[in-house]
């Protein structure tokens, strides 16, 4: 019976040493913002009050996307400091995509994934030295990837 006890105690420990760090995570997620259904909405909740455009951010994307749930984006920032991405796309169920955030001395640069329920401008906003700078790029969705 003692062996039986000893292991009901250490897998709650076990479980207790796991659990904490990702409740730990999960507080760091901003989930007012990815649950935003206006762009406008999810930039507030990012604390987003006013982007310039910028030539220094490099927005790849098809054209055309034949599949809205893959459509492939790469972006790059040569904006010096850059510390966050930010992906938004209006016609979506929820606007924000996705928030990338970059440490110090790390390659602004990155490639995904994402889904678009239909055609709609892709909107990049890349914070960096406490300023907001986006990108947009319009994709045309011909099979719809969110429904």
């Amino acid at each position: 019976m003692q062996r039986r006890n000893f292991l009901k105690i250490a897998s709650g420990v076990a479980l207790a040493l796991l659990v904490n760090p990702i409740r730990a995570l999960a507080a760091l997620w901003n989930q007012s913002a990815f649950e935003a259904i206006k762009i406008n909405d999810a930039k507030a909740n990012l604390g987003i009050v006013q982007e310039m455009p910028s030539n220094d951010i490099d927005l790849v994307a098809p054209d055309r996307a034949e599949n809205g749930a893959i459509v492939q984006i790469e972006i790059t920032s040569r904006i010096p400091n850059t510390e966050a991405i930010s992906v938004l796309v209006e016609n979506n169920p929820t606007a924000l995509i996705a928030h990338f955030v970059f440490s110090n001395g790390a390659l602004p640069q990155l490639v995904t994934r994402i889904k678009m329920a239909d055609t709609s401008d892709i909107k990049v906003i890349v914070k960096a030295g406490g300023a907001y700078f986006s990108a947009t790029k319009n994709v045309v969705v011909l099979e719809n990837g969110c429904g």
